[in-house]
């Protein structure tokens, strides 16, 4: 399967008569924009802001990210099953608006939305201070549940990215970046002196808002499965989730997974990249062996020499996690495990729930626990008021000044589980 990426840099972003890309410029529609939002009944009302690289700006209460797009030759549309048909996606050409974003804003859980500072000490931990953002704030009507008011503001942002990514369907790219993963037989006969290497995605499905869509399937619903990797480039995973921010995987993520892209990199000359393996976190030990086994199952069926296993969230997952590693590594296949820590604040605890021998190689994206100080914002975006309550926050976290004491748990994107985050290790 083979798929082009036809990147459209957005450099700036601003409002007009007309939603259009020209000059690196985005130019977006609000009352269009808004229109569209409003035919869902579940919303209330929405209030469409920008938000640019450098600017003293924190949005918050953050649900979701994601990236403007479009399908421009091909099968299939922009984000299958949610509001495009089912037809499967990874080949052709998309048109992507790199450099913007949609972010999804509202208190629908309140300890588990996020926080993007524009600029700052906070902007370092995550990528989202650097893109141009188009940020709805979405408000719901009156009774409305959690899990409709998730769903909908879930839509709104991939309705959102889908009409903003209609932008960019008739604009030559800035570059075209080609990816291709032939059939496994084929591809092994190709590569035969290179190791076969597979991806473990591990994909947050504990449900209470704490759900992973593929295809427009509920990732709870699913047993382990094989996705070409271009598959999951263009849109066939996306984000349903109301998890710790910290570690989200947004559907922004999902559309730009590092770990897929450094595979591809090395594809063909060090290593032959043989697909994805998508599997679940569960709830119930019958339900993670269940799935785990399917995986090292898989693991073996294709042949793998190695795989990369990455995961979503901490603590129960940390199991799920464990289960996969060790499993995979008794059929023979080495493993490398990518995770975050949740070590305390002087980093002494205990860094995950569950641990093996086998899982002597592991990458992570740091420690959640971290202390850090938000210094007040000249405009905020959405709503602060909640901040005590986010995981990552605590009684007193939200200063009078306006200002915000809290671990960086609270910012989106800051320990990112796929290496998708600003982070480095340093030697003292």
């Amino acid at each position: 399967m083979k798929l082009e990426l036809g990147r459209i840099y957005v450099n700036s972003i601003r409002f007009g008569d007309k939603t259009a890309m020209a000059g690196g410029v985005l130019t977006v529609c609000a009352s269009d924009l808004e229109k569209l939002i409003l035919e869902d009944e579940h919303i209330k009302a929405v209030r469409i802001e920008l938000a640019a690289p450098g600017e003293k700006t924190r949005i918050t209460p953050v649900k979701d990210v994601i990236e403007p797009r479009v399908k421009a030759e091909g099968p299939g549309g922009e984000f299958p099953g949610m509001i495009a048909k089912v037809d499967i996606v990874g080949s052709g050409r998309t048109h992507v608006l790199s450099g913007a974003a949609v972010v999804t804003c509202g208190r629908i859980v309140g300890f588990q939305e996020g926080i993007i500072d524009m600029s700052g000490p906070g902007a370092d931990y995550t990528p989202f201070s650097k893109t141009n953002n188009i940020v709805l704030v979405i408000e719901p009507q009156e009774g409305l549940s959690q899990y409709e008011y998730e769903a909908a503001a879930r839509n709104a942002g991939f309705k959102a990215a889908a009409y903003l990514g209609e932008a960019g369907r008739e604009a030559k790219p800035d570059i075209v970046e080609v990816y291709e993963t032939k059939p496994l037989f084929e591809g092994a006969a190709e590569m035969a002196n290179l190791p076969k290497v597979g991806y473990v995605y591990m994909l947050q499905t504990q449900g209470l808002l704490h759900d992973t869509y593929v295809y427009g399937v509920d990732g709870k619903k699913i047993v382990p499965t094989i996705l070409y990797p271009t598959e999951v480039m263009d849109g066939a995973i996306v984000s349903g989730n109301c998890v710790s921010a910290c570690d989200k995987n947004t559907t922004y993520h999902h559309q730009n997974n590092p770990i897929i892209h450094d595979l591809f990199d090395r594809h063909g000359k060090e290593l032959n990249f043989v697909g994805v393996i998508i599997t679940n976190e569960n709830v119930f030990l019958a339900d993670k062996e269940r799935s785990s086994n399917w995986t090292a199952k898989l693991c073996a069926f294709l042949g793998l020499d190695a795989v990369i296993i990455s995961q979503e969230g901490f603590g129960n997952p940390d199991t799920d996690l464990i289960m996969n590693c060790k499993k995979i590594e008794a059929q023979g296949i080495k493993t490398v495990i990518v995770t975050d820590e949740y070590a305390g604040r002087d980093g002494l605890s205990q860094s995950l729930a569950d641990a093996d021998p086998a899982a002597d190689a592991v990458v992570t994206g740091g420690n959640a626990n971290q202390i850090i100080v938000l210094p007040p914002m000249d405009k905020i975006i959405g709503m602060p008021d909640y901040t005590d309550k986010i995981a990552g926050g605590f009684a007193g976290s939200l200063r009078p000044d306006g200002s915000i004491e809290a671990e960086i748990q609270v910012i989106t994107g800051a320990t990112n589980e796929i290496g998708f985050n600003r982070m480095t290790a340093r030697e003292y």
